[in-house]
């Protein structure tokens, strides 16, 4: 939760609850960022009923705000509802904007949802709530000048919904959005242990997912860009 040489600041505005490491406090920008992307998100929901609540995708709006034909984009690729992205594509809408004030590094997590761009390696650790892999197993990510997400979904912990049970499925991506998106996909197929490769077999098949960590209970996979670590 601290990186080296990063100023750390929180902002939390109605359901949206973000943790931020970047080379200056920007709290003030911040704040005014995610009142802006939350707002286009909410006009277009006004003007489009069921775009809440609809656990499907809906057809792509070339008109649609930026922030929202991306998580229609996201959400199409993965086969769930446009909200299924919503806190990776909050995430990544922050932190480019933040990116556009600075050439560092930085850190942009909402809920478990992470957008990253970090020039040296991370680890970021994996809670799966009463799986014994919790806490003590993380991702080590080697360091890129591009920007990418890192988001997590579970059926188990937190408050966002899941029609699976995996305890966490973590998932790599360039896109926030999708990688928000595909691993509530995924977490969707988890019911049981047995359930984890038919997970990893499904983010493997996605374009534009890099790679990706499915917990359940005491069985764990993963592929793609990335290395288990202890903590």
């Amino acid at each position: 939760m601290k990186r080296a040489g990063l100023v750390r600041f929180r902002v939390r505005h109605k359901e949206t609850d973000l943790f931020v490491q970047a080379e200056r406090d920007l709290a003030g920008e911040v704040s005014a960022w995610v009142v802006e992307a939350r707002g286009k998100i909410e006009a277009y929901a006004r003007s489009h009923p069921g775009f809440i609540e609809s656990y499907t995708p809906l057809p792509y709006d070339p008109l649609a705000p930026e922030i929202v034909r991306g998580m229609l984009k996201a959400t199409n690729l993965a086969g769930v509802g446009p909200m299924a992205s919503v806190a990776g594509a909050i995430a990544e809408y922050v932190g480019r904007r933040i990116a556009q004030n600075g050439s560092g590094e930085i850190m942009v997590e909402n809920g478990g949802d992470i957008f990253l761009r970090m020039l040296s390696d991370v680890t970021i650790g994996i809670y799966a709530g009463t799986s014994p892999f919790s806490g003590r197993v993380g991702l080590m990510l080697k360091g890129r000048e591009d920007s990418f997400g890192v988001c997590t979904s579970s059926g188990t912990i937190g408050h966002s919904f899941s029609f699976g049970s995996a305890d966490a499925v973590c998932v790599i991506s360039e896109s926030c959005a999708l990688a928000d998106a595909a691993a509530t996909a995924a977490g969707n197929l988890v019911k049981k242990k047995a359930d984890v490769d038919k997970a990893l077999a499904y983010l493997k098949g996605l374009r534009d997912v890099e790679g990706g960590v499915v917990i359940k209970a005491d069985a764990i996979g993963a592929f793609g860009a990335l290395e288990l670590v202890p903590l």
